[in-house]
């Protein structure tokens, strides 16, 4: 039988929430509680309904996602958090994964990536529920840090490791931003396979996006490893 985790919608677009609710209550593995337009009723929401998984959203009204995660924190909520949101910059990246976000997903998003990354997230959570009540080896340390003795870094359903790292360098060899197309030309994989690579060091802060408009305006995106 299925583990059905309760989820919590933050989000203040009201025809944004409507979709996101109806994608994430049509994973088997998921049921809605509840969705939240503002980052108190957020707060209120989690306390009283008391979900596994909050979808949350950066941007807010009132008050901004990471200031909900950091209240939810001081608070010593536990909950599975995952940031759903338009912000790419690095900083937020960094704040939220210091507070404990393991998941990051950029909007505009389809039903298929979000279903994807909420795979990653019920396993995750049936784990740590499984290992709560045993004493950790190294492999369950591992699998709650979200890391392995290849690294520190959750590497989710379709994204290799030793593939990522060979994006990354090759990122970083470019010198300056480079294109999916031209990353996938300098190590010979798909274009397609090639942004998803990226994206994913977008995620872990490693890497910037940016959108660079050309004469048939639209926008190309353009990588640059951070560094970090």
């Amino acid at each position: 039988m299925t583990v059905v985790l309760r989820a919590l919608v933050v989000e203040d677009e009201p025809q944004v929430a409507i979709v996101t609710r109806g994608f994430v209550e049509r994973h088997p593995g998921f049921q809605v509680v509840a969705v939240a337009p503002t980052g108190e009723q957020a707060l209120d929401a989690v306390e009283t309904l008391a979900p596994d998984v909050v979808l949350l959203d950066v941007h807010l009204p009132d008050i901004s996602g990471l200031t909900v995660l950091r209240r939810l924190r001081s608070r010593g909520s536990r909950v599975e958090v995952v940031a759903v949101t338009a912000a790419r910059d690095l900083e937020t990246v960094r704040m939220a994964r210091t507070q404990g976000v393991r998941h990051y997903l950029v909007k505009p998003f389809d039903m298929q990536t979000l279903h994807q990354r909420l795979d990653d997230v019920h396993r995750a959570v049936v784990q740590e529920r499984s290992l709560a009540a045993s004493t950790l080896d190294q492999a369950g340390i591992d699998a709650v840090l979200g890391s392995s003795s290849a690294g520190p870094r959750l590497v989710r359903k379709g994204v290799n490791d030793r593939t990522l790292q060979t994006v990354e360098a090759a990122l970083a060899e470019a010198g300056s931003d480079a294109s999916a197309a031209e990353v996938a030309e300098r190590i010979g994989m798909s274009r397609v396979s090639a942004r998803r690579y990226l994206e994913r060091l977008v995620e872990l802060g490693v890497a910037r996006v940016e959108p660079r408009y050309g004469s048939a305006g639209r926008p190309e995106h353009r990588y640059t490893a951070t560094g970090s």
